[in-house]
């Protein structure tokens, strides 16, 4: 079975080395950085039509936070509520790396999050479903009523059973719908509803008749299902799908095999990112032709894609970048390392486990709290919610590609307008 969320750890890591080597929108001030993040603090908690509970904007902090202390019996904070972060420390390739990245935004959050009242079990995962099935049971013996992670898709399918059994609530940082229920919620970005957005963005923008270049891959598998379903939602007319391998020449092959047919279309649906998107736009683009509006995905929130001169007016869903600029800022101040992307994932679960914790009292991590259809303000990635599936919803930001920095054409909500 693919593991949807380790196909990403090498999109992760050379997104992260992009902008340690400087691409990307250049970077907020310290300053900034903070008075950004402490603007959207009143986040991670209960979204009511956008007003939020006030809470106190988090202490300006000079000095670096601890780093993480090796071995399985680390602890953040010592309040009452106890609470499991599981992270795969000692899987191989990427995985450390991101396991350290979450947990350090794991404990910004804490940090940032006045008077929380909640211990944070930390415990290793190990990249495997038996690693995270032992960490689970391991914390809710320690007296976890929510566990935060694992990571990756495998390692849900371990955690998932130990902890329905015990009736204690997951919240993974998967990406894989398929590890969603039963008791399971995902707060990674789905392709799903990144296409849906962009579906709805073309549609409102007239345009109306789309071709669609995907990956023959899982995921590509889940943006053509995910664009079907929005397009007869949406009424956008499907022309033309072409599937590719990993291949050049058949991704060549196949980009020049719907550019026949761009005079039918006016915009090309392409989720793919670093590595396939570049080339399948030029390719597109073979011939001439009143140029179609390119459609991609989060995937495309990649700073080694933002000066490439193809994909100029293309479109992508992203949280609003000035966001995560300021966290990364932040991030590296700290830790003097670049944070994976993904590291939001564990800043905002935290926060909203902090939350929940103060604002819901008893019921703090019942079903009917976690998926309140309202949802959540992150002042990271803003808007989200889960559904009763365990899936998520979330509001992202459409930006368009300009050869140098993306610029903002929409920005993200604040509140879900529907169900």
């Amino acid at each position: 079975m693919v593991d949807l969320d380790k196909a990403a750890t090498a999109r992760e890591a050379a997104a992260a080395d992009a902008r340690r080597t400087g691409g990307g929108i250049a970077g907020l001030t310290r300053r900034g950085a903070l008075g950004v993040m402490a603007a959207g603090l009143a986040a991670c908690v209960p979204n009511r039509g956008g007003s939020l509970p006030p809470l106190a904007p988090p202490p300006i902090t000079s000095a670096p936070l601890p780093g993480p202390v090796t071995g399985s019996g680390e602890t953040i904070g010592s309040g009452s509520v106890r609470i499991g972060l599981l992270i795969p420390r000692s899987a191989g390739g990427n995985a450390a790396s991101i396991a350290t990245a979450l947990r350090n935004a794991g404990q910004m959050a804490f940090n940032d999050f006045a008077g929380a009242d909640v211990t944070i079990l930390v415990k290793d995962s190990g990249g495997t479903a038996e690693g995270a099935a032992a960490a689970t049971q391991q914390a809710i013996a320690e007296g976890a009523e929510l566990i935060l992670g694992p990571f990756f898709a495998a390692e849900v399918r371990g955690a998932a059973p130990v902890a329905l059994a015990a009736n204690v609530p997951v919240i993974a940082f998967s990406s894989d719908p398929s590890v969603a229920g039963n008791g399971v919620y995902i707060m990674g970005f789905l392709i799903g509803d990144e296409v849906t957005q962009m579906v709805a963005q073309a549609s409102a923008m007239g345009r109306r008749s789309v071709g669609a270049l995907i990956s023959d891959s899982a995921a590509g598998t889940l943006a053509e299902a995910a664009l079907r379903q929005s397009a007869a939602r949406y009424n956008v007319r499907i022309v033309q799908v072409e599937r590719f391998s990993t291949q050049p020449a058949d991704m060549q092959a196949k980009a020049l095999a719907l550019a026949g047919n761009r005079s039918q279309m006016d915009a090309v649906f392409m989720p793919d990112g670093i590595g396939i998107a570049p080339g399948l736009a030029s390719a597109l683009n073979t011939g001439g032709g009143t140029p179609l509006t390119l459609l991609g995905s989060g995937q495309w929130n990649d700073p080694a894609l933002f000066n490439v001169p193809s994909l100029a007016g293309g479109l992508f869903p992203a949280p609003e970048i000035e966001r995560f600029n300021a966290f990364t800022a932040r991030y590296r101040q700290l830790y003097g390392a670049e944070p994976f992307a993904k590291a939001t994932l564990g800043y905002d679960a935290v926060l909203l486990a902090c939350g929940l914790v103060r604002q819901a009292g008893p019921r703090r991590f019942d079903r009917a709290v976690i998926a309140n259809p309202q949802g959540f303000i992150s002042s990271i990635n803003g808007l989200f919610r889960f559904r009763p599936d365990g899936t998520n919803d979330r509001g992202l930001a459409i930006y368009e590609m300009t050869g140098t920095a993306p610029r903002l054409v929409q920005p993200a909500p604040r509140v879900f307008t529907g169900a």
